[in-house]
């Protein structure tokens, strides 16, 4: 028997009751407070972190300063998959954009615990692929595809990763989102809110047509989801 209830997060969910146990006794719970700057890039990630409510943006900083996200990670994953299996030096930064709750772990623990079990090992290195490949699909999409596709594949993905309808996302957050510019972003909310897909209003969107967004979204949304039910999914 499991001496406690396990948070709602799925690579927590998916442990075996003895994989479960080796990293049990040092998660702690925190709060993911809005825009809390979890890491930058090229520092040493020191905590994995495992949402059980909110976002976390993975974003790349350019030099002229703008700032582009290339993944997110909500409540199905962890912050720090690739960093256990190896060189914990930060990538990219990670930013809350969502606030919301973690379980989190010191990295070197959780590193210990990988080494002691294959199957834990496996599932966060898979956990790390399903990352990437989100990246992958994150860079061609923006490369490729219009603002409106782009904006209603996100909308769709931090609804998933969040699981609410309602999200507190400003027009500047959007545009890093989507790597547009802010006017870009205004506009093209202006139209999924007159097709009446959202409600938008000062910051905060209320999604109200999941079906309508998956019809306006390129296919990088499938893609992506389809990439994290295959490495994932039981």
């Amino acid at each position: 028997m499991e001496t406690m209830v396990r948070p709602s997060n799925g690579l927590l969910s998916a442990l075996s009751t003895d994989d479960y146990e080796l990293i049990r006794p040092y998660l702690r719970t925190v709060d993911l407070p809005h825009d809390a700057v979890l890491v930058e890039t090229g520092e040493t990630l020191k905590r994995a972190y495992f949402p059980h409510r909110g976002v976390i943006s993975l974003v790349v900083k350019l030099a002229k300063g703008e700032h582009v996200q290339v993944a997110m990670i909500g409540r199905d994953s962890l912050l720090g998959a690739l960093s256990t299996m190896g060189d914990a030096c930060a990538l990219n930064t990670a930013i809350v954009l969502i606030p919301g709750v973690a379980s989190v772990i010191e990295l070197d623990r959780l590193r210990v615990a990988a080494e002691q079990s294959s199957s834990l090992r496996t599932l966060v290195f898979r956990h790390g692929l399903a990352v990437y490949a989100q990246v992958q699909q994150t860079a061609g999409c923006n490369a490729a595809h219009p603002v409106e596709s782009r904006l209603s594949r996100c909308l769709l993905h931090t609804h998933d990763l969040s699981g609410d309808y309602r999200l507190l996302l400003t027009q500047e957050a959007m545009a890093q989102m989507i790597g547009a510019r802010r006017n870009s972003v205004s506009l093209v909310a202006n139209t999924l809110q007159q097709a009446n897909f959202i409600h938008y209003s000062r910051g905060h969107i209320q999604i109200l047509n999941l079906d309508g967004l998956r019809q306006t979204a390129c296919e990088c949304y499938a893609t992506v989801k389809a990439q994290y039910d295959r490495l994932l999914g039981p």
